[in-house]
């Protein structure tokens, strides 16, 4: 993950936005740590965030993921980064999407980002599942504009 972020960095030479799902949120919150002047809004979507997943209920996807995609670098699998000491040194607004029948991010994991992150608000699709940034995508996409412009 932090081999991402180096090639990022370089790339947030002004004010930005960053958007992540799923585990890119550990790539986006990794970012702002390191560039919290830069990061304007954070959006996550049904993300671990970088807390601890099974703790809060979340389904473990790695060993069928890893089985069915067995070229996947061991680093995406074996990442378990907890960022959750870190959380409130972001000050930037963060919204936080999530969908009530995900169980690989359950919303406890929606809610305990919540808590932790001080500018975040919480929005959750019903019905929606992993894919909300697919499946829910007009929805997903009024509520990013939303908290962007807000």
């Amino acid at each position: 993950m932090d081999d991402l972020v180096t090639r990022l960095l370089p790339d947030i030479d002004q004010p930005t936005a960053l958007i992540a799902q799923s585990m890119g949120g550990i790539v986006a919150v990794l970012t702002a740590l390191q560039r919290p002047e830069r990061i304007t809004h954070l959006v996550l979507s049904v993300t671990s965030g970088g807390v601890n997943m099974p703790a809060l209920g979340a389904q473990d996807w790695r060993p069928a993921f890893a089985d069915e995609f067995p070229s996947v670098p061991r680093w995406f699998i074996d990442d378990h980064s907890d960022l959750s000491e870190r959380l409130a040194e972001l000050q930037m607004p963060v919204l936080l999407l999530w969908g009530d029948n995900d169980p690989i991010s359950p919303v406890r994991v929606g809610e305990h980002l919540a808590r932790l992150l001080p500018c975040a608000s919480l929005h959750v699709l019903e019905g929606a599942g992993h894919d909300l940034g697919f499946s829910h995508a007009a929805e997903v996409a009024k509520l990013i504009d939303r908290h962007l412009l807000g």
